[in-house]
């Protein structure tokens, strides 16, 4: 009975938040690491799921980057990063593009239409909604490095990707541009999302990971911070206490709710339904980043 009584709460709990987000867009960004193994995926998937059942339309933008680093290095490869970006010559790009679109993709795809949802690939390969332009990046001593085909995003397709939401569908994104010239662009995911949780004016992007939340003490778990401003998120990264691989995902949160997003979340892919804690929660159980 004391369970019952629990779950009763928790569905009590979460009546506001369902109401409030009825329609609403959310974009969910998956990491690359966070499908590696684990359990993760089933986890996220079925949390996904549950969202599209009871209103909420998710857009899922997913990375990929380990599968990409062990492919290559099968290959006999080493992967090469710039500042953080995938160097991205032709031969590195036909790999991204394989473990992106045929692998990722389409198992991501897979899995929601085996847990009772619906879903389609959007990608180069069947309605691309990313176009883009090739990143430039500056070294130490101010001049242009070449990351090959790297790409920042330049538009995104907002009409075909509401179109496939509002047929009851979730769109599952890989994040590879098509340049100019028609040339594929690799795309960094957190940046992806970013830019397409912006360009659709969605009320939150969630990013999950491997990672925790912002700890205001980076050593401390228990320091996790449950929201902070904008402004205060600037004071961290100012002070060093935001950086290393946090440091993309806040950036990427600050370049979405610039754009017009109402909240960026920052959540640990490894706790199992931490999108619907997060989401339906007072609490939640990562980093909520307010304007």
């Amino acid at each position: 009975m004391e369970d019952a009584i629990a779950k009763a709460k928790v569905l009590i709990e979460a009546l506001p938040y369902l109401k409030s987000f009825d329609d609403k867009i959310v974009v969910i960004k998956v990491g690359g690491a966070a499908l590696a193994g684990g359990g993760q995926v089933s986890d996220s998937i079925q949390d996904i799921v549950f969202l599209q059942q009871v209103g909420i339309r998710p857009v899922v933008v997913h990375g990929g980057g380990p599968h990409i680093s062990e492919e290559i290095k099968k290959r006999g490869g080493q992967p090469q990063f710039i500042q953080g970006q995938r160097y991205t010559d032709a031969e590195t790009m036909k790999i991204v593009e394989e473990i992106l679109i045929s692998q990722v993709n389409v198992e991501i795809v897979n899995a929601v239409n085996g847990s009772g949802g619906r879903a389609e690939g959007m990608h180069r390969h069947f309605h691309n909604p990313l176009m883009g332009r090739r990143k430039q990046i500056k070294g130490p001593g101010g001049d242009q490095i070449d990351l090959g085909l790297v790409g920042e995003i330049t538009n995104v397709d907002v009409e075909g990707i509401k179109r496939v939401c509002e047929n009851g569908v979730i769109p599952v994104i890989a994040p590879i541009s098509t340049g100019p010239t028609g040339e594929p662009l690799n795309v960094n995911a957190d940046n992806a999302a970013a830019a397409i949780a912006g360009a659709l004016k969605a009320e939150k992007v969630v990013f999950v990971s491997d990672t925790h939340g912002i700890r205001l003490d980076p050593n401390d778990e228990n320091s996790l911070a449950s929201s902070l401003t904008q402004a205060e998120i600037k004071d961290l990264i100012a002070k060093g206490i935001i950086s290393g691989g946090m440091l993309p995902k806040v950036e990427a949160s600050l370049e979405a709710l610039h754009k017009g997003v109402k909240k960026a979340h920052i959540i640990d892919g490894r706790l199992p339904h931490s999108l619907l804690l997060e989401i339906f929660t007072d609490r939640g159980v990562g980093t909520m980043i307010l304007c």
